[in-house]
């Protein structure tokens, strides 16, 4: 399958917990005031990769404690993330996706698209828009306090977000 994205980073400490490969999708509904990737909202932008390309780059680097699916709004293109997802859980890495979704909007409509494909894979997710007010500097793998870190496969199972330490 193929991936509209931005960009990658091979060994980020900064987009989840531990050394992880991080996908930044291109396309993005959000425009959040203040966004930290604003070139990456243009639907239109960025390059085409496909996901064998994109599993061969997180296979070589044999450091990795996983992956992270950022953007741009990941769930825009949850099919082929969530394929992609499928493949990385394979290698025995855990995957955080960022969304400017709350989990309960995604969870809502998680049987009308892939949504709940792309929830399944998910192992932490980071939810909500950023809030340009809210910016907090101290708290983990947010960029505004209003979002939360969550354990995703507990939340997907009962049906309610559940948030955890990162």
């Amino acid at each position: 399958m193929e991936l509209r994205i931005a960009g990658t980073v091979n060994d980020s400490i900064v987009d989840g917990p531990g050394i992880r490969f991080s996908i930044f999708v291109q396309g993005c509904p959000h425009n959040c005031e203040g966004c930290h990737n604003p070139q990456t909202h243009d639907f239109n932008g960025g390059s085409i990769i496909t996901t064998e390309e994109l599993l061969e780059k997180i296979r070589s680097n044999p450091l990795l404690d996983g992956v992270t699916f950022s953007g741009g709004e990941p769930f825009c293109q949850a099919e082929a993330l969530s394929e992609l997802g499928k493949e990385i859980r394979k290698l025995g890495l855990n995957i955080v996706t960022y969304t400017g979704y709350t989990f309960e909007q995604l969870f809502e409509g998680h049987q009308n698209n892939h949504w709940g494909e792309l929830l399944s894979v998910t192992d932490f997710l980071v939810d909500g828009p950023f809030i340009l007010a809210q910016k907090d500097w101290e708290i983990k793998f947010r960029g505004s306090s209003n979002q939360r870190f969550i354990d995703c496969q507990t939340s997907y199972k009962e049906g309610k977000a559940i948030e955890c330490e990162p």
